[in-house]
């Protein structure tokens, strides 16, 4: 009885207390950030323990006893402001406020601390707890975290996505270049490649990235031109207080510094900037001026960085924060091995022992400028600048046709390459809020110029002059004109694109949040290419008696006087120095101009059901007018197609640390123009030709997901995903005298398969102070994605749409580049001694499964890249307030590559690509 009565007084009591509270809920805006929400600020009642920390969209919500008190808000490098409240009781009371920064703090200085940044792992995991998509974001500190330096290497730590051996190919849940699309601040990238869709991510510097973002799922404002994933890179931006940071660094690879000798070609320079063309009369006199031997180089890396930011203050609302950065880097590898060709009698129709050496080169500019008008109006200029090259000799030993050429062994052929890329991309971007909070608008638009060049590729190529003395006197091979050669390919590319949409927010519930919204938007781009290349072929004479021929001094038969002495003359594909023609370049121009509308409208259901449901209408115009040796005369090919392009998205809302996310899509995959135009290509072991008769693919993409967020920072998910390509685009060996490569659209495509995900934090023992806590954590990270995928190589079709023959080994076969097993690990510890001084290690792993390089032709198997693992250590430390260190050991595992021919079961390629120790060393000037 006693009991009951005490029960029953503290209900009355409670219930007393609780009808002399009021609610006081409102939302915090960034206005450094144009008036956007402010997630993870603190709200407190000064005086009492009556306090929270604002959701992603800046609200919060407090019981707060009736009465007079002061609230404060706060955030680390914000200014804190308190403001005096009157509370009634049963009633709410609205505050919304605005924080600005606190000029004398420098969110750098605190980077470490997880409610500073939307760069920070446990800010994008909130993000991505409360979007309605599906994606994955990748942020500066996860990339620092785990050593990573470019783009390319940061994708491939997202679940689902790994990177081809030998190519810049980024496969998306077995979806190669061809499926994916590429942007920076929301707006389109040129490729720096004639035969891919997306640039080099290699060539992106992870110092310009704020964060990456990877949508593998379609949604509207993307161009429909997608299968696999659209990978968004968000350039940096200035914030805080002014400072200017230098960084140096150097490292080797253990393979290129444990040769004797480095090699590579003569011609380019150390910063990769050269731009040689060939020489005046190059048919009529031997003028070319590079050698075609050897030079020795020293195989040590170097890096350095200088980047810096300020922000200025203009009147009471407005203001301009200006970054900036320029970096260069170098690298030397080295790799050897086996490189091999079989046929489907397992007979081994090639035979190499090769080795090759590698000398690649980035130098980044970019320059944000931030201009914001109030805190309605926000405008952003970017530019940047990258030029990126790789120079490159591999040379190679043994057999080079058993049939007919060195059938014996000690054919010899040295191949060097110069690559460079000039890219200049210029955005122009503004966010506006237009009538108070409930109509916005963004738009963006941009100038991109894209130059790659291949300037003066050469191949020499020799055979033994007695067959049956395969390791005697060599001479030059003349089995074919283009056995000898020297290569120049200019490539032009320039796209003006617009972006904008408009946001109506409506229907406002009780919190002050608004549950439905409605986006009309338009985007557009307009792309001129302009390819041309010309091949000078050293044509040998075979009616005289050639001369032996010392590898290490070439140039003394390719010269003047062998020119002079009828060894050879040098001819293009269009004929010699008696052509008026000769010297007209193989060439093809492209247009593409593609546009489209769209219309999205959110809505939540309650507290549970969020749905998007969006439709975007895209005329695509394509057109190519071309010249090349396969078609003299030369042509043009057009299309033009209309596609409607539906995407659903739905989020189911468990519990607050619990979401079900549903998504679906069409989309449609282009074929590229080099893929279209009749043009040549010549590799070492393989000659690649277009298809004019190449159309579109139509995709149907579907996704699953279930995701929990434990606490900050920490994520469990698994995701189901499918999707169906009809008329995939295929790359194939066709039914030829040479066995040449082209592209066909197949039947239809299938990949099934699951991913799941976690980030936890195995301790934290956190020190505190009076003034400020610091952590001596253990954190993990995995993820894995398992995949089954199958597509239809139907020769029939092939046969009826276009004037090729395919003869595959299966019919139905794998895609190629798709693993069917990723996985992705790694364990960081971080130890914060104070606020100026920290030790950060990670152990990163990476696996991926045997996965096709290329489909089996004519009895012969699969070619496919065997599974290998990966292991990279990365420790950084802040040494004080100014210095940071860095140590990273790369690929410490080395394993050997090795590519397999299926059936046959004979490895054909296989080679070590070593250790990479890098040191780095960073001073800040505050």
């Amino acid at each position: 009885m006693k009991n009951l009565i005490f029960i029953t007084l503290f209900t009355l009591c409670n219930f007393a207390f609780s009808q002399n509270k009021g609610t006081v809920s409102g939302k915090l805006t960034d206005k450094e950030m144009n008036g956007e929400a402010l997630p993870f600020a603190n709200v407190f009642i000064k005086g009492t323990t009556i306090g929270a920390t604002t959701d992603m969209d800046g609200h919060y919500s407090l019981n707060v006893p009736a009465g007079n008190q002061t609230i404060v808000f706060s955030f680390i490098g914000y200014q804190t402001i308190e403001k005096e409240i009157i509370v009634k009781a049963g009633e709410t009371l609205v505050i919304n406020q605005e924080l600005g920064a606190n000029e004398g703090v420098t969110l750098d200085e605190v980077q470490i601390k997880a409610t500073v940044s939307k760069e920070k792992e446990s800010a994008l995991l909130l993000e991505q707890k409360k979007a309605v998509s599906i994606k994955t974001t990748i942020g500066a500190q996860e990339l620092s975290k785990k050593g990573v330096s470019d783009v390319a290497t940061a994708v491939t730590k997202a679940t689902g996505i790994s990177k081809q051996e030998g190519s810049n190919n980024v496969y998306v849940r077995g979806l190669g270049d061809r499926y994916n699309s590429t942007t920076l601040n929301g707006l389109p990238l040129p490729s720096n490649n004639p035969s891919k869709k997306n640039i080099n991510l290699d060539i992106f510097s992870t110092g310009i990235v704020k964060l990456i973002d990877i949508n593998k799922i379609y949604n509207n404002q993307i161009y429909g031109d997608f299968g696999g994933a659209n990978i968004n890179i968000a350039s940096k931006e200035h914030t805080g207080k002014p400072y200017l940071e230098v960084g140096l660094g150097s490292g080797v690879n253990s393979r290129a510094v444990g040769q004797d000798n480095f090699f590579l070609q003569d011609g380019p320079g150390f910063w990769g900037f050269d731009n040689p063309t060939y020489p005046n009369n190059p048919l009529t006199n031997y003028n070319f001026t590079t050698s075609w031997d050897k030079k020795t180089k020293s195989p040590f890396n170097t890096n350095f960085s200088v980047r810096g930011g300020k922000k200025f203050n203009i009147g009471e609302e407005s203001s301009l924060s200006v970054f900036g950065t320029l970096a260069f880097n170098n690298g030397f590898k080295y790799k050897n091995g086996i490189s091999r060709s079989v046929n489907g009698s397992s007979l081994i129709v090639t035979d190499y022992n090769y080795e090759s050496f590698d000398y690649n080169t980035n130098t980044t500019g970019m320059l944000n400028v931030l201009y914001k008008l109030n805190s309605k109006h926000k405008l952003r200029y970017n530019t940047l600048y990258i030029n990126s090259s790789n120079q490159s000799l591999d040379e190679y030993n043994g057999t080079i046709n058993v049939f007919d050429n060195a059938s014996e062994g000690g054919g010899f052929i040295r191949r060097s390459n110069f690559d460079r890329t000039n890219l200049l991309v210029n955005q122009l971007l503004g966010n506006h809020k237009i009538l108070d909070d409930y109509i916005d608008g963004e738009w963006g638009i941009s100038f991109n110029k894209m130059n790659n060049i291949v300037p003066d590729r050469r191949q020499n190529m020799l055979v033994p002059q007695d067959n049956n003395n395969i390791n005697g006197p060599k001479i030059v091979s003349d089995l074919a004109s283009s056995n000898n050669h020297r290569f120049y390919q200019n490539l032009d590319e320039k796209e003006y694109a617009f972006n904008g949409a408009l946001n109506y927010k409506f229907d406002k519930n009780k919190d002050e949040v608004y549950n439905g919204k409605v986006t009309l938007g338009y985007s557009g781009k307009w792309k001129d290419v302009n390819f041309n290349a010309t091949q000078f072929n050293f044509k040998i004479n075979r009616t005289i008696a050639q001369p032996i021929i010392d590898v290490n001094n070439l140039d003394a038969y390719f010269s003047q006087n062998g020119l002079d002495n009828n060894y050879f003359d040098i001819v293009t594909f269009r004929g010699g120095s008696g052509i008026k023609t000769a010297l007209n370049p193989q060439f093809y121009n492209g247009r593409q101009i593609i546009s489209g509308i769209f219309g999205n409208i959110e809505y939540k259901f309650g507290d549970k059901l969020t749905a998007n449901l969006g439709l975007k209408y895209e005329q695509i115009y394509q057109k190519i007018d071309f010249q090349t040796a396969l078609d003299v005369i030369g042509g043009d090919i057009y299309f033009f197609e209309k596609e409607f392009l539906p995407n659903l998205a739905i989020k189911y809302t468990v519990n607050n640390k619990n979401n079900i996310k549903l998504a679906a899509s069409k989309t449609y995959t282009l074929p590229q123009f080099k893929e279209k135009a009749p043009f040549q290509y010549e590799d070492v072991n393989e000659i690649k030709f277009g298809n004019p008769f190449l159309y579109f693919s139509t995709n149907y993409n579907f996704d699953l997901r279930w995701e929990m967020f434990p606490k900050s920072g920490e994520v469990i998910s698994v995701t189901g995903f499918g999707k169906i390509i009809k008329n995939p685009i295929n790359e194939i060996v066709v039914s030829s005298a040479t066995n040449d490569i082209s592209y066909v659209n197949t039947g239809e495509a299938k990949v099934f398969g699951a991913e799941f995900e976690i980030r936890k934090e195995i301790f934290n023992h956190v020190r505190e102070t009076e003034t400020e806590d610091f952590d001596n954590k253990l954190t993990f990270g995995f993820n894995t994605s398992y995949m089954y995928h199958n597509q239809d190589v139907d020769k029939e079709k092939v046969a009826n749409e276009t004037n090729l023959t395919i003869n595959p080994t299966n019919r139905k076969n794998g895609l190629t580049g798709a693993s069917d097993l990723l996985i992705n690990a790694d364990v960081t510890y971080l130890k914060e001694f104070n606020k100026d001084q920290n030790l950060l290690i990670t152990l990163a792993y990476n696996y991926f499964s045997d996965r096709i390089y290329a489909l089996g032709v004519a009895s012969r198997g699969n070619l496919v890249d065997q599974g290998v693992s990966t292991l990279d250590f990365i420790a950084k430390s802040k040494l004080s307030d100014r210095v940071n260190v860095g140590l990273s050991l790369k690929n410490l595992l080395n394993p050997t590559v090795t590519r397999t021919q299926e059936i046959q079961n004979i490895s054909v390629l296989s080679f070590k690509k070593g250790v990479n120790f890098g040191m780095s060393f960073s001073y800040k000037i505050d």
